[in-house]
């Protein structure tokens, strides 16, 4: 059967779902802020305890990265992403879940062959990015 391009996307769009985008935007924004909103929470509650501002930070990422890595473990994290969207994607919690949950899905395959190896499949070429860029950012600023 022969269709042209035109009727096969006159088909496609009656046959789709039209996407809730408003809605979507509404939710990725108030669970992304409500993401948010707790990391400031939990870095006034370091700075309460006497720490520094950097030192608050830096407490209130790694209590973030444990967070999300506990919310995928328990399959938390992956049920606020329906809801949340692109809202759960915040970069700090985004990332940890991103290493987490391969790991958790190839468990099976063992700790080398499976954990290890899959843990950074989606983490790795963030990773590798984030390196070369800074390492080619600080070789600029060095030569200015």
């Amino acid at each position: 059967m022969e269709i042209s391009k035109q009727d096969y996307q006159k088909f496609v769009q009656e046959r789709a779902n039209s996407s809730p985008l408003v809605k979507d935007c509404a939710l990725a924004f108030v669970i992304g802020g409500g993401i948010c909103v707790i990391g400031q929470l939990i870095m006034d509650g370091f700075m309460g305890m006497g720490l520094e501002k950097t030192d608050a930070g830096t407490a209130m990422s790694v209590t973030l990265v444990f967070l999300s890595a506990l919310l995928t473990g328990l399959n938390l994290y992956n049920k606020l992403g329906r809801y949340g969207g692109a809202g759960t994607l915040v970069p700090i919690t985004g990332f940890a879940n991103a290493v987490v949950s391969p790991a958790i899905d190839f468990k099976s395959e063992g700790m080398i062959t499976g954990m290890a190896a899959k843990m950074f499949t989606v983490a790795g070429p963030v990773i590798v990015f984030g390196v070369t860029a800074s390492v080619i950012y600080g070789v600029i600023l060095m030569l200015l």
